[in-house]
């Protein structure tokens, strides 16, 4: 019996190995890949949500804008189209958050310089302040890349509309007359159709690189 074993030892584990490489085929086959959901103002904190968008329920996109980057140059959603993007709210005097976020943003921009699929978007909660000439020194300042990054200032009624009824990621602070907001720390990662994909905590360097897989799991659904 020993011989016997013996004599197809080898053969045994021949075919051990070769059936762990067909498991493993099959599951990779098999396995679905990921895909990233595509949020809802309703999935999202009421706190960061218009009251006339918290029961939307489907069919959410960016709406349309027209704001004024460190150039002076009119930004469009044309600017962003065919685009994936990633979009944040921060001003310019913010000594709290906002310099750990500007830093995870040029991070992600160092990442995504050479690619042409993918962009960035900030915009400040302090239009009045942050003009166009502030920007620019804002930029100077931190490294932007203007072809890959727009800091945009404009009419602060669309930015608060923006924020709250588009990104979905300020909350209010006002009466509702002054379009005061206080922005969060959310990295907000769009796709080019203009839909939320994802949240990320802009001060969270775990978030951060989660945010530059997630990009690549989107990018995956374009191929």
């Amino acid at each position: 019996m020993l011989q016997f074993f013996a004599k197809y030892k080898f053969f045994g584990i021949f075919l051990f190995v070769l059936s762990a490489i067909i498991i493993v085929i099959i599951y990779n086959i098999l396995k679905p890949e990921k895909r990233l959901p595509v949020y809802q103002p309703d999935m999202v904190n009421n706190e960061l949500v218009d009251s006339t968008m918290q029961e939307v329920r489907k069919y959410h996109k960016i709406k349309d804008f027209r704001l004024f980057n460190q150039n002076g140059d009119t930004i469009t959603q044309d600017f962003y189209q065919d685009k994936i993007y990633v979009a944040d709210f921060f001003f310019t005097t913010c000594q709290t958050i906002c310099p750990i976020m500007t830093d995870h943003m040029l991070k992600i921009q160092q990442k995504i310089k050479e690619d042409r699929e993918v962009l960035l978007l900030s915009h400040t909660v302090i239009p009045n302040y942050d003009s166009v000439p502030v920007l620019r020194k804002y930029a100077d300042e931190k490294g932007v890349i203007d072809e890959k990054w727009n800091l945009v200032t404009g009419d602060k009624k669309e930015i608060y509309d923006l924020a709250r009824k588009s990104y979905l990621a300020a909350k209010s602070d006002g009466d509702g007359g002054t379009f005061d907001m206080i922005h969060t720390e959310n990295f907000v990662l769009v796709d080019k159709e203009r839909r939320i994909r994802g949240f990320y905590d802009g001060t969270s360097p775990n978030a951060i690189t989660q945010l530059l897989e997630d990009i690549e799991v989107l990018k995956k659904e374009y191929r």
